[in-house]
């Protein structure tokens, strides 16, 4: 694989059967001995220990394996077996087989030396078979050949081998006959050390967020050939140690400062852009299954016709048709997506919150900025895409047919547009018939649910930030609340009330528009859960549950309760109080109804619903992470050394840039060449540490370990050198 590491290859196919496809590996012990027999005469005995073997195939849903030992020569073949070993693909043989080994006639002496080619004739195979109950017999699993030239001079061969296809097992076809094929291969290969070996570096990387246009992050970035390798490594290893907020809002700050036009705010490849995809593919998988997938199986499953190119139109199909199919399909996508932001993961959302105020603070006169920051990422590179390869997200399993491809690409770029809250009809397309298309969706009703849903998701969960955070209204309406404090039941105490509910606090109020009559901080929400129905004999009532109370609010409907309920989980899904149980039903007369208990602050009797998850839980090994950017840094070590000249050349000479180092962008050059001096002193100790462990490592591999089996090439080298010396004793 590392010979072919980048490079273009053609690959001749080769015949393939079911003799050819084997797996697993088997661990043999050969041992030749003297033995007198009864006339005195001294004979030699190969013993044949066949251990254990690993990785067996299973067939037919289970593996019933055993070994057949053979010693083969010019004219003899004898071969025994071992015990079936019963549903088990990892068998413990420990069965020993001896074979008489042929002499020579002149033998006269105890010691001698074995004529060469009388050693080179012998072979021991070992075949592995699968058992079965079948009438076509047994299945082959795989076999070693293992000449007795590898006995050495000692005369004992103790080792692992990789399972070998059967000789000639495949039908004889020209190789030429079946064509080639053209690969690419990326081979990465990653020795990590113990942790405290990567602190130097893992700490220069985890401080990126202050100051980032210095940080080793930036410079990452800067020196990789492609922002998306330094991105991957980078967020895996900010989001292990919960810093990804941080990092992406200090980078994504620098960037809005550098950007002029609001209208091309996040629209480049850069690091920031590709930290972002990278975060939402791996925080945001299982939002998009739960909002996209069952839609999209349905289009791949219907099969409608949605071509509206008058062009491309088959003449069995009708324009208006298939244009009214496409329109239901994108109402159906649109409205999914918008309902969505409450099931929008948290780490998004602080994300989302960042782009947003970033770009507010930047471009203070133009009021649609703060929208657009966000519509760039959740609509252009998260739906949009997902919608039009749902293989490349893991919504369907292969890429769709061709009809059903071209119907997510039209729906792709109609929720792309929708997205991006276009206010032109026509400039957004280049297709005439896009833009007729498109005017189906020019209503304001589109708009608005776009901004409701960006507000939503780009609301923070940080309470530290609410200061300088503008309010965001995120619903509003007329509910029924039963006044708090009341123990007793009674109609009078259910009152009518205009709800409203912002990112930083829950009112509610007379009538709309009059000030407050009482405001919950979102901080204060505990829990918000359904009521039980017995408790007031009322439908469709929730709970917020503050620290001293619970508000009681029935809603119009099951349909607008469950809005409510899950909007409000959302906002406060972050509070550090948020309680684990709580009661179903109200407490009354005294005591709860639920669980009976009279003490008003008892613990709740039944686990809280949980709403969603606040964080993102990934297995990332951070260790990991920071050898493949310490492999980064160490492939592009020449631009980190024209990088420190870079900032050498804009400390001393602040004209214009010299050409060589113009591909730098170098904000603090002092500092910038402060953190590239300890980037190199890290990256140079770990290139020393790993240089000393595969000196040790070559020093110390054995083939023919567990770890290291023979195989093809491998067996070569093993026998190379057991053939130091030329003379084979026993």
């Amino acid at each position: 694989m590392c010979k072919y590491h980048g490079k273009d290859t053609w690959f001749q196919l080769q015949p393939v059967s079911a003799d050819s496809e084997v797996q697993g590996k088997v661990h043999l012990e050969l041992r030749l001995s003297e033995v007198i027999t009864d006339s005195g005469v001294i004979s030699h005995k190969l013993a044949t220990r066949v251990l254990e073997c690993q990785g067996l195939p299973i067939v037919n849903g289970q593996c019933d394996p055993y070994a057949a030992v053979s010693l083969l020569g010019p004219s003899r073949s004898e071969a025994k077996k071992t015990k079936v070993k019963r549903k088990t693909n990892n068998p413990q043989f420990e069965e020993v087989f001896y074979f008489e080994v042929t002499r020579p006639l002149s033998y006269t002496k105890r010691q001698f030396d074995v004529e060469e080619e009388d050693v080179d004739k012998l072979a021991l195979r070992v075949d592995l078979w699968n058992a079965s109950n079948l009438k076509f017999g047994d299945e082959f699993l795989g076999g070693v050949r293992v000449p007795l030239r590898a006995l050495g001079q000692a005369g004992v061969h103790d080792a692992w081998y990789f399972l070998q296809p059967r000789e000639n097992g495949g039908k004889t076809v020209k190789v030429e006959e079946l064509g080639s094929l053209r690969l690419n291969i990326v081979y990465t290969e990653d020795h990590v050390f113990p942790s405290e070996h990567y602190t130097p570096l893992r700490d220069l990387l985890l401080q990126s967020a202050n100051p980032v246009s210095a940080s080793t992050a930036h410079i990452l970035g800067e020196v990789c050939r492609e922002k998306q390798e330094a991105a991957i490594p980078l967020v895996r290893l900010f989001l292990h140690y919960g810093k990804i907020v941080p990092f992406i809002s200090a980078i994504a700050h620098a960037e809005v400062n550098r950007t002029q036009d609001p209208n091309t705010i996040f629209r480049g490849n850069s690091l920031t852009s590709k930290c972002i995809d990278e975060t939402m593919k791996l925080a945001g998988m299982h939002y998009l299954q739960v909002t996209l997938k069952p839609i999209i199986d349905e289009i791949c499953a219907e099969h409608k016709p949605c071509e509206i190119d008058p062009v491309k139109l088959k003449e069995s199909e009708n324009l208006e048709t298939n244009r009214e199919n496409l329109r239901h399909y994108v109402d159906r996508i649109f409205s999914v997506i918008t309902t969505s932001g409450v099931r929008c993961p948290t780490v998004m959302c602080d994300i989302f919150f960042s782009l947003r105020e970033s770009a507010a603070t930047r471009f203070e006169v133009d009021q649609d900025v703060r929208y657009t920051a966000v519509s760039s990422f959740i609509f252009l590179r998260f739906f949009a895409p997902a919608i039009l390869s749902p293989n490349l997200f893991h919504l369907r399993p292969h890429h769709p047919d061709p009809a059903t491809s071209r119907t997510l690409t039209l729906i792709s770029k109609t929720i792309q547009t929708l997205g991006s809250l276009a206010k032109s009809k026509s400039a957004n397309f280049k297709e005439s018939y896009m833009a007729a298309f498109y005017d189906y969706f020019n209503e304001q009703k589109y708009a608005d649910a776009v901004k409701n849903f960006l507000d939503l998701i780009s609301t923070s969960g940080k309470w530290d930030q609410k200061s300088i955070e503008t309010p965001i209204m995120l619903k509003e309406g007329f509910m029924i609340k039963r006044a708090q404090g009341r123990n007793r039941f009674g109609m009078k105490n259910f009152k009518k009330r205009w709800f409203r509910l912002t990112n930083h606090e829950f009112t509610y109020h007379k009538t709309k528009g009059e000030g407050a009559l009482c405001s919950i901080p979102i901080e204060n929400i505990l829990a918000v859960e359904r009521l039980e129905e017995e408790s007031f004999k009322m439908k469709n009532m929730f709970q917020v549950i503050q620290p001293e109370r619970a508000l009681y609010i029935q809603a119009n409907n099951c349909v607008e309760a469950r809005d409510w309920i899950d909007i409000l989980t959302k906002v406060s899904q972050c509070n550090r109080k948020r309680l684990s149980t709580y009661h179903p039903s109200a407490y009354l007369n005294g005591h709860w109804l639920c669980c009976k208990l009279s003490a008003d602050a008892a613990p709740g009797c039944t686990p809280c619903t949980g709403g969603l998850p606040a964080n993102i839980q990934l297995d990332v090994d951070g260790d990991r992470e920071t050898e493949r950017i310490y492999s980064l840094f160490s492939t592009y070590m020449t631009k980190l050394i024209k990088m420190q000249e870079a900032c050498g050349s804009k400390s001393v000479y602040d004209g214009p840039e010299q050409e060589e180092y113009s591909s730098f962008v170098i904000d603090d050059p002092q500092e910038t060449y402060k953190t590239l001096k300890l980037i190199v002193s890290a990256v140079q100790t770990l290139e020393q540490q790993h240089t000393k462990y595969k000196r040790d490592k070559f020093k110390k591999t054995k083939i023919g370990s567990q770890e290291h089996p023979i195989g093809d090439k491998s067996f070569q080298c093993y026998i190379r050198q057991q053939s130091e010396s030329s003379t084979y004793s026993i």
